[in-house]
């Protein structure tokens, strides 16, 4: 069973897209429950959460991974989607796997080559599948799930991923 952590600030928008993709998880039984970690919203972030069924917690990282039911977490930016097929992916790393993992970015969603060299790179742009004895420990000494997510050593999973849009 996988536990969805969203760290958001002011991007109820973004978030709604998020939870969208989540829906198929949810209905298979993959998904068992989604945190929404809020930095401070001033929008109606804490009310989409909280239509969608969400735990909804103030504070970093760190906060949702104590909260969080599953051995494994899935930490997604808010506005990042994930495509058709994302659950089996999942579901087969999970049961073999120990290492964290990410997704691909989809085809059409794909920057050319000097664009992607150039940008700077977001650690949680593509997701991450992660053990959630390994997350709290790295979150121990991460501020966010950014910083949390930064330098892993992960393996590609066979799914693809909508990035959110930059800020």
């Amino acid at each position: 069973m996988l536990s969805v952590l969203i760290e958001t600030k002011n991007d109820e928008e973004g978030l709604a897209r998020t939870l969208a993709s989540l829906v198929g998880g949810a209905v298979e039984g993959v998904v068992r429950d989604v945190i929404v970690c809020d930095q401070g919203s001033a929008d109606q972030t804490h009310r989409v959460a909280e239509h969608a069924g969400c735990h909804y917690v103030s504070g970093g990282i760190a906060v949702g991974i104590g909260q969080a039911k599953g051995d494994w977490l899935l930490l997604l930016e808010p506005g990042a989607r994930l495509a058709e097929g994302w659950i089996d992916e999942v579901v087969a790393h999970t049961a073999k796997q120990t290492m964290p993992a990410r997704f691909s970015r989809a085809r059409a969603d794909r920057a050319p080559f000097l664009a992607r060299v150039f940008s700077g790179n977001r650690a949680l742009a593509e997701g991450l599948v992660v053990s959630k004895r390994q997350a709290s420990a790295l979150a121990k000494s991460a501020r966010s799930a950014e910083a949390l997510a930064r330098g892993l050593a992960t393996r590609r999973l066979n799914a693809e991923i909508w990035v959110a849009p930059p800020k």
